[in-house]
């Protein structure tokens, strides 16, 4: 799709007469994404989610293991050449009831994290499309408001893990001023990372 796209923008350019009067752009989409806020208050809320299941199913687990050793005394007992023949039977009785029960606890648990694992997928896709959306509200205003006919991601790549855009002439990276607009809003500690990470980018 990406690759269709491509070629369709660069054959409106190839025979376009007034191509050369275009306004080329290019802002880096998976560095505005990383850089910002919204994406580190998001991954930080998604941990304590992903941490909350993770717990949950450390929890049924630890169940699983309590019933393991359960099993591992009935089967000990049940073996037992001082206990009586019917304590022994009585014994092999309770061990195949907590075999039931494992095998059963083990399929819920197999169930319950497909389960979760589908929804924290889910959960993340969801997060993802909605940060992405709100970059491409800035990327829009700032082309409409500085005049660019075209705007392309120069981090966009091809089916063939190739960058869909290898090389541009005379376009302008907004990528910088798309992060700080898109950090206006952020707390003051989350404003300043970008900000000292793109003034130590620039260090020679």
């Amino acid at each position: 799709m990406i690759r269709k796209i491509a070629l369709t923008l660069l054959s409106i350019m190839a025979v376009s007469a007034s191509a050369a009067d275009l306004k080329f752009g290019v802002v880096d989409m998976s560095k505005a994404f990383s850089d910002f806020h919204k994406t580190k208050e998001a991954a930080e809320k998604f941990k304590v989610n992903l941490d909350k299941a993770q717990k949950e199913m450390n929890d049924r687990w630890s169940v699983y293991k309590n019933l393991m050793t359960d099993m591992q005394k009935l089967k000990k007992e049940a073996s037992d050449p001082i206990m009586t023949q019917d304590a022994r039977a009585k014994k092999g009785m309770e061990f195949e009831e907590k075999g039931k029960e494992l095998r059963s606890l083990e399929q819920e648990i197999g169930e319950a994290q497909n389960r979760r694992n589908n929804q924290l997928k889910q959960e993340d896709m969801s997060i993802r499309k909605g940060i992405y959306d709100e970059i491409l509200v800035v990327v829009k205003e700032k082309a409409k408001a500085d005049g660019y006919d075209f705007i392309f991601d120069k981090s966009g790549m091809s089916l063939s893990t190739v960058p869909v855009l290898i090389y541009y002439k005379d376009a302008v990276d907004v990528t910088d001023l798309i992060i700080v607009e898109l950090n206006k809003s952020a707390p003051a500690a989350a404003a300043a990372a970008p900000a000292t990470a793109t003034k130590e980018e620039k260090k020679p």
